[in-house]
């Protein structure tokens, strides 16, 4: 269980330290420096929503093959290596060389999105059903404890480099794109000593496995028809997710247009980071005593509160503020929403179902900032524009409230 849990401490450090923290600020001042600030956000813009994309469309097929095969470890293996070269691999980008660092990015993304599918699909095989809030709860706060660890040093770093011995913060920068790496690398390591993977392992024969894969995902759409629950549940978790990712995504700009300090949106990231580790946890225990449907329900009635809140945010100490609340409950109804679904999947094809599952997250990450994005062009207010956000988690809300506290799973 531990175990499997790690791996969130091994990946997480991606998603902060790469994706949230410091790749697109580096991207433009170091490796894009030629480009217009226009170019260099469509080329960032573009290899985002490419890897999104490409999630979308292999997540559901992946999954069913790796069902087929009883190869779960194995494509979370190859996804995990992809990234981790990624990663390590923009340490050696030198100055301008944009293309180069773009492509680098595009695997990083690609093996940290694609690795969490099959992370998320063996939770059903490291504890029961009764434990499935509790231990996927542990996962995330191990996450967010794992990689604000791991980003605080990289800014501090950053901010005195001469301490470590760097010649300034690019260095630093470099060095800290490495040093994810070898995190996520070494943390992956318990994982595959010690997490077993339940079912057949047959060996893979690709060209029968695709063919089998593409007839499972094509039963699996008309298998999602006799588990009504599960599809609702995808349907509910496509919105108020979109809701969540769009506030990750979306609220270091909105604070920029306020006229925030850049340094102190990058605290109030931290701030975030390290607030989510206990309160993933605790949500844990509250969606097992109480049910994971309640504790993802107080999660997206704690953001119509942050979204009320920042459509009027005039100063900065609002912002830090916002930083705990968001901090409280994103682990939390992330967590909650992963073992809710594992309660109600098939347990034979728990990696196709979680394909799904996954492909919802990662659409939902585009189709958020573009309605974001929209709103403010029509409207020319950032403030109606963040406020736009809230459509999305009482949409999901109310398609969530139909579905039972606790589900009672299935097992075919």
């Amino acid at each position: 269980m531990l175990s499997w849990a790690f791996y969130d401490w091994a990946n997480s450090a991606f998603a902060t330290s790469v994706m949230a923290g410091f790749f697109p600020v580096f991207f433009k001042r170091h490796w894009a420096q030629d480009l217009s600030a226009g170019d260099s956000t469509f080329y960032l813009g573009a290899v985002n929503s490419l890897a999104s994309f490409a999630i979308v469309l292999l997540a559901p097929l992946l999954g069913a093959i790796a069902d087929r095969a009883g190869a779960r470890r194995r494509f979370l293996l190859v996804f995990t290596a992809l990234g981790i070269v990624g990663a390590g691999g923009l340490y050696l980008v030198a100055r301008g060389e944009w293309p180069a660092a773009l492509l680098l990015y595009l695997f990083g993304v690609l093996g940290f999105s694609g690795s969490n599918v099959f992370y998320d699909s063996l939770l059903v095989d490291v504890t029961e059903p009764a434990r499935f809030e509790r231990v996927s709860a542990l996962g995330y706060g191990l996450g967010y404890l794992g990689g604000g660890l791991l980003f605080a040093f990289n800014v501090l770093m950053t901010l005195y480099p001469g301490w470590f011995g760097l010649a300034d913060a690019g260095a630093a920068v470099r060095l800290s794109f490495l040093s994810v790496a070898l995190w996520w690398a070494l943390f992956t390591v318990p994982l595959f000593l010690f997490v077993p993977e339940h079912g057949e392992r047959r060996r893979v024969q690709w060209g029968a496995a695709f063919k089998g894969g593409l007839g499972q995902l094509s039963h699996t759409l008309r298998h999602l028809r006799r588990h009504r629950d599960a599809s609702w549940f995808l349907l509910a978790y496509w919105f108020y997710i979109d809701g969540v990712d769009t506030v990750v995504r979306m609220a270091v700009d909105y604070g920029l247009t306020l006229g925030f300090a850049a340094n102190s949106l990058m605290l109030a990231l931290l701030i975030t980071q390290f607030v989510g580790f206990p309160a993933a946890i605790l949500f844990g225990h509250l969606g097992e005593r109480h049910g994971p449907k309640r504790g993802i329900m107080l999660g997206i009635f704690v953001y119509l509160l942050v979204i009320l809140w920042a459509y009027g945010m005039e100063s900065e100490w609002e912002f830090y503020a916002l930083a705990v609340a968001i901090g409280l409950v994103q682990g939390g109804i992330q967590a909650l929403s992963r073992a809710y679904f594992a309660r109600l999947v098939p347990t034979a094809h728990t990696a196709e179902f979680f394909g799904f599952y996954n492909m919802l997250g990662k659409f939902a990450a585009v189709l958020g900032p573009i309605t974001v994005g929209w709103v403010a062009l029509w409207t020319g207010s950032a403030r109606l524009s963040i406020a736009s956000i809230s459509v999305l988690f009482v949409v999901g809300a109310l398609l969530l409230a139909r579905l039972p506290d606790r589900p009672k799973g299935t097992a075919a």
